[in-house]
C-alpha cells in the first residue's frame, strides 16, 4: 500500500470500527418505521460490503468471483433493474413522497460514489460516508424527521468535507505520487484479465472484449497506437511555442481496457521528462462533472442514471457553498504551486460506438433553479481563473484520440483498423490540400454555409481583416497534433456580423443525441434554440441549456472550421457508424460550428504559426478579448462542437471584400481547384 494512503487509513481506523459497528446494529434494529426501515438496512448492508472489500487482505481471488461481486455492486442501477431502484428519484419519491424520495435517493447515490473508494483502498473516504448515512438514519429513530434539518446534515457534510474529496482530487491531478490508477496500469499484469476489476468501475463485455483484442494486438500495432498520440501531444507544445521542457507531468485519461496502450504511452511520456497521473471520475457530488466522465471510466451502468443525478448538488448550492470551493482550490493550488506549474495538460483516449443515448426527462431528478444556474456559471468562472493562475493556460496543452468499442458491431476488428488507419493518415498531403483552402479562405470577408433539402442552415460567418497577408492568416491548418486525426482548418470568427441559422438533423455531443437542433445567431451569439427531442418546448430548450449552454443564457461562435477528411466520413457510410462516430472525428467530416470558447482560450496572446511559417492571428474575438479588462465575462469553460454531414451541404463559398464569390464545396464535394484529391474516398461509395 502506498505510504500515503496507509497513514491515511491509520488515522481513520478508530471512527471506521465505530462505523462499522453502528451499522451491523442498524440492519436489526427495529427504530426506524417502514417503509424507510428496509431502505436503511440495505444501505447499511451496501456499505458494509464496500468496507470490507476496502480492507480484504491482498487475495488471489478468481475472476468468477470478481465478476459476481462487480455484478452484485452495480445490478441496482441497471437499466432492467432501475424501475425499483433508490437511486431512481421517481421510484424514491413513490416510496417516500417528494421530499424524503428526492433526499434519500441523492444520499442512496453518494454512497455509491464508496464502489471506487473501497478498490483504492480508502478506508477513510468510506468512512466519512458511513458517518454521513448513519448521522441521516439516526434522524429517522423513533420519530419523522424535519426535512430542512436532513438538508443541513448534508450540507455540512458537503462544504466540510469538501477539504477532502474536491482538495485530493486536485492533489491527484497533479502529483504521480497520489495516483492509484497510474501505479495500477504500470505494475498490473496485463495478461490476467482479473486487472481491469481493480479500479471497482462497471465491467461490461466491452471493456473484456476491448482488453482481450488489444492484448493480441500485435506489438508493433500498439506501438504506432500509443507513438501517435504521445508524439501529437508533443506537437501540441512545439505548435503552440509552449514551453514543453518546464513540465514533468502529464493526465492521462482512457477508457478500461486500453492499459497496454497507456503502458507504452507512459513509457514515451517518461522519454519526454513526464511522470503519469490518472484521475478516478468523480463519483462524489463534491467531484461530479455533469454526465461527463474524467479520468480512466468503465461502460456507464446505466446513462440514465448518469443523467438523472447530473445535478444533484442542487440540493444544497449556495453562494456559501461555492466560495467555500474556491478557497479550498486555492488554498491547495497555493500548496502545491511548483508542482501546478509543472502540469502538462491532458492527454486522453476516447471510445464511441456505444449504443446511442437519449435521455428521457425524470420529473423528480435534482435540478438547478434559476439562481443556482448563475452561481454555478459564476463560480465555474471564477475556478477557472484560479486554475489558470497556477496552471498556466498558455503553457499547457492536450492531445485527443478515439477508437471504437466492441459493442460498435459484429465487424468491430475490421472498424478498429480502419479507425488506425485514419488515425495515422499522411499528414503531409493533408497539410498541402488545407494550405489551398485556406489560402482561399484568407481572401474572405465572410464564409457563407447553405444547407440542403432538409437542412435548414443558412449562416453567414464574419472573418478576421488581415493587414499583412503575407505573414499572417486566418485559419489553422490542422494536421494531427491536439486533436487526432488530421483533417480541418478553423479559425475564430468575428462575432459581430456573424449571422444565421445553424441546423442538423441529427448528431450526438458528448454521447447524448440531438434530433433537429436548431440555433440562430446574431453578431456571433445565440439568440434562440430548440431541438424535437421531447413532445414539450420546455424540455427541448432545457435540454439544450443544460447540455450545450451549460446555463449560460448565451454563447458566442468560438469556431467555424472546415473539416476535410473524406476517408473517416466514407469509414463511417460503409459500417453505417455515422450516428457512433466520436466528435472528434465527426468534427473532421463537414463543416462544424463551436459554441462557447475559443479554440485558443486562456492562451490567445501565444503567437502560433502555420506549417508555412504565417501566424494564425484570428486568436481572439469581443468576447475572449474581455479578459483584458473583465476577465469573468471573457470565458465560459466550454467548447461543443456541431458538425453538419457532407450530405447536408448545398454550398460553402467565400466572399470577398469586392464581393467576389469562391465556392469551396458544392453539393457535398470540394470543388475548388488544388482540393479535388478529397473526394476520392467518396469513389469507394
Amino acid at each position: 500500500m502506498i505510504t500515503w494512503k496507509q497513514e491515511e487509513n491509520e488515522l481513520a481506523d478508530e471512527r471506521s470500527a465505530l462505523a462499522k459497528e453502528r451499522l451491523c446494529d442498524i440492519l436489526t434494529e427495529e427504530s426506524v418505521n417502514e417503509p424507510y426501515l428496509g431502505y436503511f438496512r440495505e444501505t447499511a448492508k451496501f456499505l458494509l460490503e464496500l468496507t470490507n472489500i476496502g480492507t480484504r487482505e491482498e487475495a488471489d481471488i478468481s475472476m468468477t468471483s470478481l465478476q459476481q461481486e462487480n455484478e452484485m455492486l452495480y445490478e441496482d442501477i441497471l437499466p432492467e433493474n432501475y424501475g425499483i431502484s433508490y437511486a431512481n428519484p421517481e421510484y424514491a419519491v413513490q416510496k417516500f413522497g417528494e421530499e424524503y424520495g428526492t433526499l434519500l435517493s441523492f444520499l442512496y447515490t453518494e454512497m455509491r460514489g464508496g464502489i471506487a473508494y473501497a478498490y483504492e483502498g480508502r478506508l477513510s473516504y468510506l468512512t466519512i460516508l458511513s458517518e454521513l448515512f448513519i448521522e441521516i438514519y439516526n434522524n429517522f429513530e423513533e420519530q419523522m424527521p424535519d426535512v430542512k434539518e436532513l438538508k443541513n446534515v448534508i450540507y455540512w457534510y458537503v462544504s466540510d468535507y469538501c477539504d477532502v474529496f474536491y482538495a485530493d482530487r486536485i492533489r491527484e491531478q497533479i502529483l504521480p505520487q497520489y495516483s492509484f490508477a497510474a501505479e495500477h496500469v504500470k505494475t498490473c499484469s496485463l495478461n490476467d484479465l482479473r486487472y481491469l476489476y481493480a479500479y471497482g468501475e462497471y465491467v461490461s463485455e466491452n471493456e473484456i472484449r476491448m482488453a482481450e483484442f488489444i492484448n493480441a494486438l500485435p506489438q508493433e500495432t500498439i506501438a504506432k497506437m500509443a507513438d501517435v498520440y504521445t508524439e501529437g501531444y508533443r506537437m501540441g507544445f512545439v505548435n503552440g511555442n509552449k514551453p514543453l521542457h518546464k513540465k514533468s507531468t502529464v493526465e492521462i485519461r482512457f477508457p478500461i481496457g486500453f492499459e497496454r496502450v497507456v503502458k507504452r504511452a507512459m513509457e514515451n511520456f517518461e522519454k519526454m521528462g513526464l511522470q503519469t497521473t490518472i484521475l478516478r471520475p468523480g463519483v462524489s457530488v463534491l467531484t461530479k462533472k455533469g454526465v461527463h466522465k474524467i479520468g480512466y471510466s468503465g461502460t456507464s451502468a446505466n446513462k440514465q442514471y448518469d443523467y438523472d443525478h447530473r445535478e444533484d448538488l442542487g440540493l444544497i448550492l449556495d453562494k456559501r457553498f461555492v466560495e467555500r470551493k474556491l478557497d479550498v482550490a486555492k488554498n491547495v493550488y497555493e500548496q502545491y504551486k511548483e508542482a501546478a506549474e509543472k502540469y502538462a495538460g491532458p492527454a486522453v483516449i476516447e471510445t464511441f460506438g456505444e449504443e446511442p443515448f437519449a435521455p428521457e426527462t425524470n420529473p423528480y431528478a435534482i435540478v438547478f433553479t434559476k439562481k443556482q444556474k448563475e452561481l454555478s456559471v459564476r463560480g465555474d468562472s471564477k475556478m477557472s481563473q484560479i486554475t489558470n493562475h497556477y496552471i498556466k493556460g498558455e503553457e499547457r496543452s492536450f492531445t485527443i484520440i478515439s477508437y471504437p468499442v466492441p459493442e460498435i458491431g459484429e465487424k468491430f476488428e475490421e472498424i478498429f483498423a480502419e479507425v488506425i488507419k485514419i488515425n495515422t493518415l499522411d499528414a503531409d498531403v493533408y497539410e498541402k490540400v488545407q494550405q489551398t483552402l485556406i489560402d482561399a479562405l484568407d481572401q474572405g470577408e465572410y464564409v457563407h454555409i447553405l444547407g440542403k433539402d432538409e437542412n435548414k442552415t443558412d449562416l453567414k460567418v464574419q472573418l478576421y481583416r488581415l493587414s499583412n497577408p503575407d505573414k499572417e492568416t486566418i485559419f489553422e491548418n490542422c494536421v494531427a497534433d491536439v486533436n487526432i486525426p488530421v483533417g480541418e482548418v478553423f479559425t475564430s470568427p468575428v462575432l459581430e456580423g456573424t449571422n444565421g441559422t445553424l441546423h442538423v438533423s441529427k448528431v450526438y455531443l458528448n454521447e447524448l443525441l440531438y434530433k433537429n437542433l436548431a440555433m440562430e445567431f446574431v453578431d456571433g451569439k445565440i439568440v434562440s434554440y430548440n431541438c424535437t427531442n421531447f413532445e414539450k418546448e420546455e424540455d427541448n430548450k432545457k435540454y439544450i441549456e443544460d447540455n450545450i449552454l451549460y446555463n449560460h443564457p448565451t454563447l458566442p461562435l468560438g469556431e467555424f472550421a472546415i473539416g476535410t477528411n473524406t476517408t473517416a466520413y466514407v469509414a463511417a457510410k460503409k459500417y453505417d457508424i455515422h450516428d457512433k462516430m466520436t466528435i472528434l472525428i465527426a468534427e473532421k467530416m463537414g463543416p462544424h460550428f463551436a459554441v462557447g470558447d475559443t479554440c485558443y482560450s486562456w492562451s490567445e496572446d501565444t503567437k502560433v504559426y502555420n506549417p508555412n511559417g504565417k501566424e494564425i492571428v484570428a486568436r481572439d474575438n469581443s468576447v475572449s478579448i474581455l479578459r483584458k479588462t473583465d476577465l469573468a465575462s471573457a470565458y465560459f469553460q466550454c467548447h461543443t462542437d456541431i458538425t453538419i454531414p457532407y450530405e447536408e451541404i448545398a454550398e460553402i463559398c467565400v466572399v470577398t471584400a469586392d464581393r467576389k464569390k469562391i465556392v469551396l464545396l458544392k453539393d457535398g464535394r470540394f470543388v475548388l481547384k488544388g482540393t479535388e484529391v478529397l473526394n476520392e474516398p467518396f469513389e469507394e461509395m
